[in-house]
């Protein structure tokens, strides 16, 4: 038994939701649009009841995406300015550059001492930072492809097509940073899987933290008072040395990234 921590509240968990469930909705009715030709595509927009209908669900998908950016943009101005409770932790530092050689160097064996993490470790400081990027550019570029006539009173013919390639083509980073970098260290990762239950209940138990964040621990978070927390939910992942699950996640990466160069990166490159 031990103490759990509250890592994320209520809001950082429904922009979670707000966040994955629009952007899934919007990899299957983008994909589609971006290759109409291919036979897959022509069956999956079948499916989801043709081009006009997934247009319109890749639409009302989109605004949910807005919803979720301005609901966490407002709550880090809500934090800051009324209840006083800004933080830095997200921001990238020097000891991230570190922390990456450290566990590169961990990870190949070549130290038996692994990065120490505080509040946040570089991978979640990139995810973070990358769906900042991914927003701004896909809320812009969807923007004027959306209301094409009133953004050519504005802007060239030049920057609506721009804007078509940056939409495209972003959209098809974020997919591939999604389902091949935050899938496998928030789900998929030996440690985790089959998922890290966070962004469910908001908590981590003792183990978890000292695990993953062993400095907020040790400085920072307070357990949730009065409570407890079964070991089982954590006493490391029972697959996190597991040769099949290992063998089987890197046939299915193998399989994705094959998958991605034969039958997307050509055709975007065109």
């Amino acid at each position: 038994m031990g103490s759990v921590y509250q890592r994320w509240n209520i809001h950082h968990r429904l922009q979670h939701i707000l966040l994955f469930v629009s952007f899934i909705v919007l990899a299957l009715t983008g994909l589609p649009l971006k290759y109409a030709a291919k036979a897959w595509a022509v069956k999956l927009s079948a499916l989801l009841g043709g081009l006009n209908t997934m247009l319109t669900i890749h639409k009302a998908a989109a605004v949910v995406m807005i919803i979720a950016a301005v609901y966490h943009l407002g709550y880090l101005l809500y934090c800051k300015l009324v209840a006083k409770e800004s933080s830095r932790a997200m921001i990238p530092t020097w000891k991230d550059v570190t922390d990456v050689l450290d566990h590169m160097a961990y990870c190949l064996g070549m130290t038996t001492k692994d990065a120490q993490f505080g509040r946040y470790s570089y991978k979640e400081k990139f995810d973070y930072w990358a769906v900042f990027w991914g927003i701004a550019i896909m809320v812009g570029s969807g923007l004027i492809l959306w209301f094409p006539q009133i953004s050519a009173q504005y802007v060239s013919r030049t920057v609506i097509d721009c804007a078509q390639v940056a939409h495209s083509d972003e959209a098809m980073l974020a997919i591939m940073a999604v389902f091949v970098w935050h899938f496998y260290n928030a789900h998929f990762s030996p440690l985790v899987f089959p998922m890290n239950k966070v962004w469910l209940d908001g908590k981590f138990s003792e183990e978890e933290m000292k695990e993953f964040h062993p400095l907020e621990l040790r400085h920072e978070t307070p357990p949730v008072a009065g409570t407890k927390a079964a070991t089982a939910v954590y006493g490391g992942s029972r697959f996190r040395r597991s040769s099949i699950l290992i063998a089987i996640q890197m046939i299915v990466y193998a399989v994705i990234l094959i998958w991605f160069l034969h039958g997307f990166l050509p055709l975007g490159l065109m």
